[in-house]
C-alpha cells in the first residue's frame, strides 16, 4: 500500500510527468538568409538509448504567436512526447507568415522553411525516423492552415496532417491578420488568394495519401471555414477525420485538442509502421 501511495504521489509531480528534454535551437534558412529559432522536445529515454530513432511531429503556432507558444502555454506537450515516444518540433512561422512563400516579399519564405529546411535540419541533428511515414504536421489557427497547406503541397515529406481551429479560408481574411502583406493585391494576385487557401488547395489531392484530422470548437469564429473544408473533402472523397466539440478560439481548447491530435497521430504512425 505504501508503494502504491508513493507512485501516486510521484505521478502528481510535474518533474515526474515531464521527463522530456526541451531545447531551443537556431535553424539557418538559406531561403531567407537568416537563423530562425525553434523548440525541440525529445522524449524520455532519448539520451539513454542512443540506438533508438523517433517519429517527428511538427507543431505550428497561430497568428501573433511564435515558436515558444506551445511550450509556454501547454507545457504538457512534454508529457505527450514521453507518452507517444515522439520528437515534437515547434518551428517559428513569424507572427503572420501564414506559412507562405510570399510572392511579394522574399523575406517571407516560410513554406520552404517549415516544409524543407526545418525537417532537413532536424533529421540531420536528431535521431529521427527519416521517412515520410514517420513525419506529421499540425497546428492551431494560422498554424492549422499552415499544416494542411504544407502537407498537401509537400506530401512527399509528410504522411499525417492536422488542424486545430484552423483559419482554412484565407481568401476571406482581408483585414487584421496581414494576409494582404503576404499575398499582395487581391486583384493583381487573385490566383494566390484563391489557390493558396486550404479550401482550394485540397482540390489538388496528392498522389501520396495523407491521414488527416480536422478539429474545431462549435463556438469558434472559424467554425464555418472548417465545416466548408469538411464538406468539400466529403464531396471530393478525400479521406479524413473531422471533430467538432464545445469550445472557442482559445488556449484551453487547444490544450485539450493537442491530446486528440497526438493520439490520432500516434495511431497513424503505428499503422504506417505495420504497413
Amino acid at each position: 500500500m505504501k508503494k502504491i501511495l508513493l507512485y501516486a504521489l510521484l505521478a502528481c509531480l510535474p518533474g515526474y510527468l515531464l521527463a522530456a528534454d526541451v531545447d531551443t535551437i537556431q535553424i539557418y534558412s538559406r531561403s531567407m538568409q537568416k537563423s530562425i529559432p525553434a523548440v525541440v522536445v525529445t522524449p524520455d529515454g532519448y539520451s539513454s538509448q542512443p540506438m533508438q530513432r523517433y517519429p517527428v511531429v511538427y507543431l505550428l503556432h497561430g497568428a501573433g504567436g511564435s515558436y515558444s507558444n506551445w511550450i509556454k502555454k501547454v507545457p504538457a506537450i512534454r508529457a505527450l512526447a514521453d507518452q507517444y515516444q515522439a520528437i515534437i518540433v515547434c518551428p517559428d512561422g513569424a507572427s503572420t507568415s501564414w506559412y507562405f512563400d510570399s510572392p511579394i516579399d522574399s523575406g517571407f519564405r516560410y513554406e520552404t522553411h517549415v516544409a524543407r529546411e526545418v525537417p532537413n535540419h532536424i533529421d540531420s541533428a536528431y535521431r529521427t525516423i527519416n521517412e515520410r511515414r514517420a513525419r506529421a504536421i499540425t497546428g492551431l489557427s494560422m498554424g492549422g492552415h499552415g499544416a494542411l497547406f504544407i502537407a498537401f503541397r509537400h506530401a512527399d515529406r509528410f504522411s499525417i496532417a492536422g488542424s486545430m481551429s484552423g483559419a482554412l479560408h484565407v481568401s476571406v481574411i482581408r483585414k487584421g491578420y496581414n494576409v494582404e502583406k503576404r499575398l499582395g493585391d487581391t486583384v493583381v494576385n487573385a490566383a494566390y488568394w484563391r489557390d493558396w487557401s486550404v479550401l482550394n488547395v485540397i482540390e489538388q489531392y496528392p498522389k501520396d495519401s495523407l491521414s488527416i484530422l480536422i478539429d474545431c470548437g462549435t463556438e469558434d469564429r472559424v467554425i464555418p471555414m472548417n465545416r466548408a473544408v469538411h464538406d468539400k473533402m466529403l464531396k471530393l472523397k478525400i479521406p479524413h477525420e473531422y471533430l467538432e466539440r464545445p469550445g472557442e478560439h482559445n488556449w484551453p481548447y487547444w490544450e485539450n485538442a493537442i491530446q486528440y491530435q497526438m493520439m490520432y497521430i500516434n495511431q497513424q504512425f503505428r499503422k504506417k509502421r505495420k504497413g
